[in-house]
């Protein structure tokens, strides 16, 4: 038997904190907030800071942005300035939770 065979792959897990359902870390986007108290979309998933992570749904940021989870989750408030901000960023996602089960770019 292989290593290869005998160990396989952790995949890392994240909870969307928009429709709370838990999917591998790179299908989420990371919101960070950083050690000066901003808040920025974190493309590479690196960036230091305490992060939150959502479906790239926009009716999943509509939830975490009006419903407080996403100020909950990084433990700070969310100023209306960069609530715009994130809207913004969501606003170029897809509209519903049923095309991430579906897959990006899948034929029906």
């Amino acid at each position: 038997m292989t290593r290869s065979a005998r160990k396989r792959k952790r995949i890392p897990q994240r909870t969307c904190v928009g429709c709370r359902s838990v999917r591998p870390k790179r299908e989420l986007v990371r919101i960070v907030r950083t050690p000066e108290g901003c808040l920025a979309v974190d493309d590479t998933g690196k960036r230091s800071g305490r992060g939150a992570y959502i479906c790239p749904i926009s009716d999943c940021w509509e939830k975490a942005l009006s419903k407080g989870h996403l100020s909950r989750a990084l433990r700070t408030s969310v100023t209306a300035e960069t609530r715009s901000q994130l809207r913004e960023y969501a606003a170029d996602l897809r509209p519903e939770a049923g095309a991430l089960e579906k897959g990006v770019g899948e034929d029906e």
